[in-house]
């Protein structure tokens, strides 16, 4: 990968969303919604108190996480589409 977050940012690409229910409804991609999950690809360093001290990321590369459905700035990168957030706006880590 090409990009280094800074401070408390994420780059996170969203996991796929099934596309077929469980009774085999097929979901046309026009219809289907944004996955607000995703895979964490790289972490940024942490961020900065007040005091100059360096807060530890609580994510690390390869997490699953949660995410508000507008979260995140979009950007293109070799053709994927990534996301590009800080820390707080992460709601979860899925346990697997």
């Amino acid at each position: 990968m090409k990009l280094r977050p800074l401070a408390d940012r994420v780059i996170v690409k969203r996991i796929e969303s099934e596309t077929k229910t469980a009774s085999g409804i097929v979901i046309p991609d026009n219809a289907a919604e944004k996955p607000d999950q995703g895979e964490v690809l790289a972490v940024g360093p942490g961020k900065k108190t007040d005091k100059g001290e360096l807060l530890a990321m609580s994510v690390k590369v390869g997490d699953r996480v949660l995410f508000g459905k507008y979260s995140g700035q979009t950007v293109k990168v070799d053709g994927d589409e990534l996301l590009v957030m800080k820390e707080d706006d992460l709601f979860a880590v899925v346990e697997k």
